[in-house]
């Protein structure tokens, strides 16, 4: 896996340890870009660390319990797996922001929390050193189902997209990208990013749009042809 400047083949191109940035609806998936605004003390704090070391940060959702019960103490309870992601783009604002481009490098799994007096959070990790490989078989995706899928959501919603850009997507490009952007919530997110492979992200990601457009707009509207 090549990101930014960085190069992760293996589990040892990777720390042990990360700082964690829990973020509710947030998704990084491996390959993937994903802005953030980051203005509290804390975790400005975070980054200050990450640029001055390996510029990599863990973002995880909170528990979905906690979320679910509208919850979120100063130290939640936070979801299984996460994704790792690389600074690899940095802008202070001038007025105490930070705007930083994260490229997603690979799953993890959360193990035990790092005693510390930093102001965030860091916790041991078992990373998905598969994710490192391009070893997906894009030809298992279902394309034709999620494009289907995914024109019927913009109907139904009367929205558009540059179909151009997404007919020349490839496979992984399209399914990793349209669930990062789908605007569905924390428990769909976390699905979609603990799929254990491509074609099943695929899957699960047509199965929540369905779901979503039988629920908002009625079974007649959502027969994807």
């Amino acid at each position: 896996m090549q990101v930014g400047n960085a190069r992760y083949l293996t589990a040892e191109d990777l720390p042990e340890t990360v700082p964690v940035f829990p973020i509710s609806g947030a998704l990084l998936l491996p390959g993937g870009q994903l802005p953030l605004n980051i203005f509290e003390p804390r975790y400005l704090a975070m980054l200050d660390a990450a640029m001055a070391g390996n510029r990599l940060i863990g973002m995880i959702q909170p528990a979905l319990t906690e979320v679910q019960a509208d919850i979120l103490p100063e130290r939640p309870a936070l979801a299984p797996v996460g994704c790792i992601g690389r600074v690899t783009s940095f802008t202070e604002t001038g007025d105490g922001r930070y705007i930083v481009s994260l490229a997603g490098v690979c799953r993890f799994r959360l193990l035990d929390e790092v005693s510390s007096s930093k102001p965030y959070r860091s916790f041991h990790i078992a990373p998905f050193v598969a994710d490192l490989t391009s070893s997906e078989d894009e030809t298992q995706v279902d394309r034709s189902g999620l494009l289907s899928a995914f024109r019927a959501y913009l109907e139904a919603n009367k929205l558009e997209a540059d179909w151009e850009s997404v007919e020349r997507a490839s496979n992984i490009t399209l399914v990793n990208s349209l669930s990062m952007m789908s605007p569905f919530g924390p428990a769909e997110k976390q699905a979609l990013l603990e799929a254990p492979d491509l074609k099943t992200r695929a899957e699960t990601l047509i199965a929540i749009t369905e779901i979503v457009l039988a629920r908002n707009f009625g079974e007649g509207d959502t027969m994807l042809q």
